[in-house]
């Protein structure tokens, strides 16, 4: 009996080792050459140094600054590049 009952438990665990999930092949992706890290809406990472390198250069004035890092408004070259933007 106890042969018999051995003998059903293997043969249900190799018939449930059988039909186990298979993994699927591995699909190969072109490697696709993003130049700077975006979120899902489209605006740059931040969390990324590429994206903090770009906007600190992007946002650079064009004239003299103040201590904040904003246009100091009281030189011409900033009031003409404020013109120019809006």
């Amino acid at each position: 009996m106890k042969k018999l009952l051995l003998a059903v438990i293997a043969s249900c665990l190799l018939t449930v080792a059988n039909f186990a999930q298979t993994t699927a092949p591995k699909k190969d992706k072109a490697a696709t050459a993003q130049t700077a890290k975006t979120k899902k809406d489209g605006t740059p990472d931040m969390r990324y140094k590429e994206n903090k390198d770009a906007s600190k250069a992007a946002a650079k004035p064009a004239g003299p600054t103040k201590k904040d890092g904003t246009a100091d408004m009281r030189y011409k070259a900033n009031k003409d590049a404020a013109k120019k933007k809006g």
